[in-house]
């Protein structure tokens, strides 16, 4: 199906936007609730058979001042349907909820086409492909779009890469305008380790109407999230909180610690802090919505943050453009007078026959490694580079960029010189990425730029042309400016841009450094960053380090923002550190100590380590080279030398690599208890710790489990054996009945499986009775129920008073996103579990283990 025209398109959604606050509408799923939908069901089909209860809610949200009010089409995406056995009926449902919603909206408002996540999980962390997602979103966008929607929200997201999927199908069927809300815990990331600002800045480089929050907390506690997404957006901020936060009524139901008024006073404080969009989510009816808006009436000559912003976005206080780049879980941002900064360059198989081999019988363990290792000694940036023959560079592309993205939180350069290769790296890389590079090459430039505007990637412009390299300095300069040129009418501006400085080795032309530096300042002069590959201005000369070194020296102090470098390279490094504390740059005197600090402490490390070595039993495999973890982190000190390389593939994620480490070991004679007691079990103890402090994320967490369950599958024959009978206890698992969300139970699982337990797994929407049946049948220690959804949390409370009913002995124990200590606490619970891995510490209390 052809791209279709928007009845809005956004340009004029962004003027509506400068001129007022927008208020969207209030809760959909907790009226419903109230007006006698029952748990458990497909909510679109019980709508279609109440309508008039849906039309009646909207026409009143309408008259409340909604501006914006959404279809009740949130869970209408083939693959939640199919949980319900209706993805038959999709276009149909689709077609009647969207009527509804245009009957209640009349003149006076706009209609949203309602999106969300599908339930299934992405790959590498679950079984769904990116691009098989991307087909389930635009099958949902067609038909909305065919039904005549005025724009498109994708709402109550957890995963940054889901929500870029959605965006991108949209992009690919329609023009409409897109809003996009994802959903944060209480330590102001998503489920999936997002934080505010790397949410804004990858979804609206990707073509995101406005972006924002929704749902998870009440307006008071969304405020800060709301502020830190407004001083990085260069389009409206949207905020849509619940009422509060969910309470047991009196009366046995569940509800939301606030009322209309006070709901209506906070939003304030959120226009205040920056939103321009906001409406209500959980618990909120219309009377919120009119309260909220009357309010704003009282004080409408106030302007708006947008409005007031929207100018000077991505301006620092000196006036300088900040520039972006985003992995999933960490941006970084940066001007021209920022401290240098390199982008490693060693996932690349040039001149690696180690990698080269590697790659082509399909494992990445060293690109994991080298990843790690650049991280740890300083790389702000990863570039990566699959260019090599005898392989896909494609797909081994995007296994690259899994792996590498699963292991290490920097952003990432994709490299290559094939166009089909840079977009499908571009379409997956799950936040925002720099391309390397375009030149001024006419096969390659358009096509280039053009994947730089659709997927609001940055770009690294190389002064190179059809003609080659250009003979002089002025050559160059016209060369940038022409790029410079081309590059703003995709759209790209001075944040969005790098200049590569095109060293040339001063062995074939003594002016090459001079020419070079002249460029670094030409750009600085006029607020563009710069890179280079540094290492080519020593080509073809002995003792090439210290020309490198010297050249960098120099290059910073005329501008250079970053150079293509290996961060191990120590001599390197120091002079890049040593240059920004002689310029004077904000913060080098403390960067420097750090990173001499940082070297003392690996010497020793490396020190220790050797001396450890020859004293080993068993030889010590190449895996265990990346231990540089600092003692109040990890429990390394304690595990035996032999065993090193096993505790930090798990504690790394190294899949790839665990089976053979422990089949290696168990095969020297290593006594299978022994790697599970002093390996696994520290390691994967070390992972919850990080989780625990925010420095891992669930992605590392799910890696790290699944790591570790490699290991156990080749220890299990060797620990059955030695079985006296004497087991953990049992433990029964499940999201309740209504609940059809299974990430964070599917997690706690894995974890309590890890640590010994028998588990047993009873999936989602699990009848209560069902799950009081297995418990005796399993003689169960523990019950342990997940429930993501506020209006599914009440069957938690069902299935703790059919346990003492039944006269079951058992803990329980409850989770989930939407629950709380104090909810475990009134429905008379035995524990609350915030994560999985605080999961493991709650049971292994309860059992006094």
């Amino acid at each position: 199906m052809e791209r279709q025209d928007a009845t809005v398109n956004k340009l004029e959604f962004r003027n509506i936007c400068l001129q007022r606050v927008l208020f969207l509408d209030g809760a959909t799923g907790s009226n419903l609730m109230k007006a006698g939908m029952p748990a458990g069901i497909c909510p679109e089909k019980w709508i279609l058979e109440h309508e008039d209860v849906m039309l009646k809610l909207q026409q009143a949200y309408v008259e409340a001042g909604s501006d914006v009010i959404y279809a009740p089409t949130f869970t209408t995406s083939r693959l939640k349907l199919r949980e319900y056995g209706m993805e038959e009926n999709q276009e149909d449902m689709i077609r009647r909820l969207v009527a509804i919603s245009k009957k209640a909206a009349g003149d006076h408002a706009f209609v949203a086409g309602d999106i969300t996540m599908t339930g299934v999980q992405l790959a590498p962390i679950g079984t769904l492909d990116f691009e098989d997602l991307i087909d389930v979103y635009k099958e949902q966008i067609r038909f909305l779009v065919n039904e005549g929607v005025d724009l498109l929200v994708v709402e109550t997201m957890m995963s940054l890469q889901e929500t870029r999927a959605a965006l991108i199908a949209a992009k690919e069927v329609c023009d409409l305008p897109v809003l996009a809300t994802l959903t944060f815990e209480k330590d102001g990331r998503t489920l999936y380790g997002t934080d505010a600002e790397t949410a804004v800045i990858t979804l609206q480089s990707l073509g995101a109407a406005a972006v924002g929050a929704n749902c998870s907390t009440g307006p008071d506690q969304m405020a800060a999230l709301i502020e830190r997404m407004t001083e990085v957006a260069t389009v409206p901020i949207i905020a849509k909180p619940n009422a509060g936060m969910p309470c047991l009524n009196q009366d046995g139901t569940t509800g939301y610690s606030m009322e209309a008024e006070e709901f209506a006073a906070q939003m304030q404080q959120l226009i205040a802090a920056g939103a321009s969009i906001v409406g209500g989510c959980c618990g909120t009816d219309p009377e919120f919505i009119r309260k909220a808006k009357t309010e704003w009436e009282q004080n409408k000559n106030a302007v708006h943050a947008f409005a007031r912003n929207h100018e000077s976005a991505h301006l620092n206080r000196n006036g300088k453009k900040i520039h972006y780049l985003t992995s999933e879980r960490k941006t970084v941002a940066f001007t021209t007078d920022s401290n240098f900064m390199v982008i490693g360059e060693r996932i690349n198989p040039t001149g690696k026959k180690k990698l080269q081999a590697e790659l082509r019988e399909g494992t990445l363990s060293m690109v994991s490694s080298f990843a790690m290792e650049q991280e740890e000694m300083g790389a702000t940036f990863l570039d990566v580079n699959m260019g090599m023959s005898g392989i896909d560079e494609k797909s081994m592309m995007l296994r690259a960029l899994d792996e590498v993205t699963s292991v290490s939180n920097l952003p990432v350069s994709i490299d290559s010189s094939h166009v089909d290769v840079m977009e499908a790296a571009l379409r997956r890389y799950p936040g925002r990425a720099l391309i390397n590079s375009i030149s001024l090459e006419s096969e390659k430039c358009e096509p280039l730029l053009e994947l730089a505007e659709k997927y609001g990637a940055m770009a690294i412009l190389l002064p190179l042309s059809d003609d080659g390299l250009p003979d002089t300095f002025e050559d160059k300069v016209q060369i940038i400016e022409t790029l410079l040129k081309k590059a703003q009418v995709h759209g790209l501006q001075k944040q969005d841009i790098i200049i590569d400085g095109l060293v040339m080795t001063v062995g074939a032309n003594p002016e090459a450094a001079a020419n070079t530096l002249k460029t670094f300042a030409y750009c600085k002069e006029r607020d563009i960053a710069t890179t280079c590959g540094l290492s080519n201005i020593s080509f073809g000369l002995p003792e090439r380090s210290y020309v490198n070194a010297s050249f960098l020296t120099m290059a910073i102090q005329q501008g250079l923002t970053m150079a293509i470098a290996n961060p191990s390279q120590r001599l390197l490094m120091s002079s890049a550190f040593a240059s920004d504390l002689l310029l004077h740059k904000e913060n080098a005197d403390l960067q420097y100590i750090e990173y001499t600090d940082k070297m003392k402490e690996r010497d020793a490390i490396e020190a220790q380590k050797s001396a450890s070595t020859a004293k080993a039993v068993l030889p010590v495999k190449e895996a265990t080279a990346n231990l540089l973890e600092a003692a109040e982190d990890t429990a390394s000190s304690a595990v035996p030398q032999h065993l090193l390389g096993i505790y930090d593939a798990v504690l790394k994620g190294r899949k790839s690599d665990i089976s053979s480490l422990t089949q290696e070991l168990v095969e020297a004679g290593t006594d299978a208890e022994e790697i599970l007691n002093q390996a696994l079990m520290p390691a994967i103890d070390d992972v919850g710790k990080k989780f625990e402090k925010g420095k891992y994320f669930l992605p590392q967490l799910i890696n790290s489990a699944e790591t570790m369950k490699n290991a156990i599958a080749v220890l299990e024959p060797h620990l059955a054996a030695k079985r006296t009978g004497d087991e953990l206890p049992t433990i029964v698992i499940a999201t309740v009945k209504g609940d059809i969300h299974d990430i964070g139970k599917n997690l706690v699982a894995l974890m309590l499986k890890n640590h010994g337990f028998r588990v047993i797994d009873l999936g989602k929407d699990v009848d209560r009775e069902l799950i009081i049946e297995t418990a005796k049948k399993e003689h169960a220690a523990v019950i342990a129920l997940s429930a993501l959804m506020t209006t599914t949390m009440l069957e938690m409370k069902e299935v703790v008073a059919l346990a003492k009913e039944e006269g079951l002995t058992c803990k329980i124990i409850i989770g989930g996103a939407v629950i709380t200590e104090d909810y475990a606490v009134e429905i008379g619970a035995d524990g609350y579990s915030k994560d999985a891995a605080e999961a493991v510490v709650v049971v292994k209390r309860l059992l006094n283990l």
